[in-house]
């Protein structure tokens, strides 16, 4: 399975893709690093900004407007991690750190998109827009049916221009259809959303420079999130309560999002929460109650504690 996941839980969409075993399709941001040296620039934020002049500068130059946007100048983990509004000089002065950044707050839909790419050319597109909460979280991710022609302007030529030799996945967040981050992988949070023969063609495009997908089945997906609260441990759920959740119409496939014998704090986790699961499914309502019922399962049979887990009954 040479399409190199790290999280074990998204193991299952890869584990049964024939892929050649002298072929490596990075699923993370550090994997594609090590691919791909002549385009580690690409995440460099401060350049990002820079090639679509956007003001921004290292953390110790005192930007001339507020709020502004904070986040880590490289952040291989993900997950919004460092990032925060500054909203005032005075902030600013006290929450200043090395290795940080700022750029315009930025107004706008935030969309992240999947783009395949051969010879720095967009071949395919797809959307997902977030339900925003605070501190960081997103109550569930909608993959559109639907083109976004404006971004598909913005950053084809964009590609055109910074990655006219590269062939395969690119990943672009933007806001207001401006850059603000960008990564040599696709997101491996949704792929079973993206149809049926999707990975197969992913496995196609690095191993022979083409892309041939059909999308003649393309369908709104819903990748729903569960988060709990930080500085607590959680344990595993039985494997029954999981399986009479994915056998519910309208559900896809299920990640649990945490290793439980590992210490919380070494999880890359967003500010405002820790991510436990993550439903992918067709149907929103169906995504939404198959959240309700693993919170249940977590927090109404036992006893979650900072120092202490007593588990009942799962």
């Amino acid at each position: 399975m040479p399409i190199i996941e790290k999280d074990p839980w998204r193991v299952q969409y890869f584990e049964n893709i024939a892929c050649p075993k002298d072929v490596l399709i990075p699923t993370d941001d550090e994997l594609a690093w090590r691919l791909y040296p002549q385009y580690r620039w690409i995440y460099n934020k401060m350049l990002i900004c820079e090639n679509q002049g956007l003001d921004y500068a290292p953390h110790d130059i005192l930007p001339p407007n507020f709020p502004v946007f904070s986040k880590p100048i490289y952040n291989l983990r993900g997950m919004g991690s460092g990032s925060k509004i500054i909203e005032s000089a005075e902030q600013y002065e006290r929450e200043q750190a090395p290795g940080h950044m700022w750029m315009p707050l930025l107004e706008g839909e935030h969309v992240s998109t999947d783009v395949t790419v051969v010879n720095g050319e967009p071949q395919w597109w797809r959307h997902t827009i977030g339900k925003a909460l605070e501190g960081g979280l997103f109550d569930y991710w909608s993959i559109l049916a639907e083109p976004r022609p404006a971004i598909e302007d913005y950053c084809g030529n964009w590609l055109r221009q910074h990655l006219k030799d590269y062939t395969g996945a690119v990943n672009l967040e933007t806001i207001g259809g401006k850059i603000i981050e960008a990564h040599l992988r696709f997101a491996d949070q949704w792929p079973d959303l993206y149809g049926p023969g999707w990975l197969d063609a992913i496995v196609e495009l690095y191993a022979h420079r083409r892309w041939r997908y059909r999308d003649d089945q393309r369908r709104t997906g819903y990748s729903v999130v569960l988060f709990g609260a930080h500085g607590l441990l959680y344990p595993d759920l039985k494997r029954e309560t999981m399986d009479e959740i994915l056998a519910q119409p309208g559900i896809s496939s299920m990640q649990m999002t945490f290793l439980p014998d590992k210490a919380p704090e070494t999880h890359a986790m967003p500010p405002g929460g820790f991510r436990l699961a993550i439903v992918n499914c067709w149907d929103l309502e169906a995504g939404l109650a198959a959240r309700e019922r693993l919170a249940l399962a977590f927090w109404s049979t036992q006893e979650i504690r900072a120092d202490k887990i007593n588990v009942e009954q799962l």
